[in-house]
């Protein structure tokens, strides 16, 4: 017997929801990745792992608070809590295999090939596997052709992503691509429930309860732990010294100093008692100060 699904039970709401916390994840998650390539060696490692932290995240959750609005209409839905943290670990892991890759060899074709395709891998398999993570008196069965179509939306978006990442520097291009990459995880999300049909088994019936968690008493406490992460990452790359005090993305003659003869221009970032700090005025000579100083 065929279940009847319904993956819209709260209407807009959830798909809503869910396309903006994927759209920060990877807001947050590009912008570290951005950073990364133009900051200390010693300190890459950590905006790279904030980065896939943030991606991961934010692609989590994503998934499951579409999922909040997800029904079999005959028979009731649980979940699997060790099933269910473990794609959120696959999700954090992937991702930042191919953030750590793409970081540290730049935007080479090999490098964005191979780091794009083992994201993309990435949020299939938190999908999947958090699929697999559902319990209810049935079985899951996918049709081949459109679950391959949703893997290659992940893998083509992420490489996008990636190369957008390391190869056009901005906020605004950055955040566009955020944009996008939510667009294309939220594509891939509802391509792969697209592919989903539930066979019942003969027993099943609608009153009795789900072999897991149900959703409200899992995924709501679970969510809020990403989520509250998510904002945290929020902070930290709003208050970046190099977004507070001047970023290198932005072109222009405060962020680039004349190397004397012989020496290579090198990108220097803002530091204090520079700029528009009233403390550099004092190591200046008077007949240097300009009224437009002050």
């Amino acid at each position: 017997m065929q279940g009847t699904i319904d993956g819209f039970s709260y209407g807009a709401v959830t798909p809503a929801a869910a396309f903006l916390m994927a759209c920060l994840g990877a807001a947050l998650g590009l912008r570290c990745t951005t950073r990364s390539l133009r900051t200390e060696r010693s300190f890459k490692a950590g905006w790279l792992a904030l980065g896939a932290t943030s991606i991961g995240s934010g692609i989590w959750t994503m998934h499951f608070i579409a999922m909040v609005g997800f029904s079999v209409d005959e028979v009731p839905v649980g979940y699997d809590r060790t099933i269910t943290f473990a794609s959120l670990a696959v999700a954090i892991v992937m991702v930042g295999v191919g953030i750590f890759l793409v970081g540290y060899r730049g935007a080479t074709r090999m490098a964005l090939v191979t780091g794009g395709t083992v994201t993309g891998l990435g949020v299939a398999s938190m999908h999947y596997l958090g699929m697999a993570g559902m319990r209810l008196d049935g079985q899951f069965e996918y049709d081949t052709v459109t679950v391959a179509l949703s893997v290659v939306i992940a893998v083509v978006a992420s490489t996008a992503a990636l190369w957008t990442a390391v190869s056009i520097h901005g906020f605004l291009p950055s955040l566009g691509a955020s944009v996008v990459m939510a667009v294309a995880v939220s594509g891939m999300h509802y391509t792969g429930m697209a592919a989903l049909r539930v066979h019942l088994h003969t027993s099943a019936t609608g009153t009795g309860h789900a072999p897991g968690d149900s959703a409200t008493s899992l995924l709501v406490p679970m969510l809020l732990g990403p989520a509250c992460f998510l904002l945290l990452a929020g902070v930290v790359v709003m208050f970046d010294p190099l977004v507070v005090m001047g970023t290198p993305d932005w072109d222009g003659p405060a962020t680039t100093h004349r190397p004397a003869r012989g020496i290579p221009a090198q990108r220097q970032v803002p530091r204090f008692g520079t700029h528009a700090d009233p403390a550099s005025f004092h190591s200046r000579p008077r007949d240097a100060v300009q009224p437009g100083d002050w």
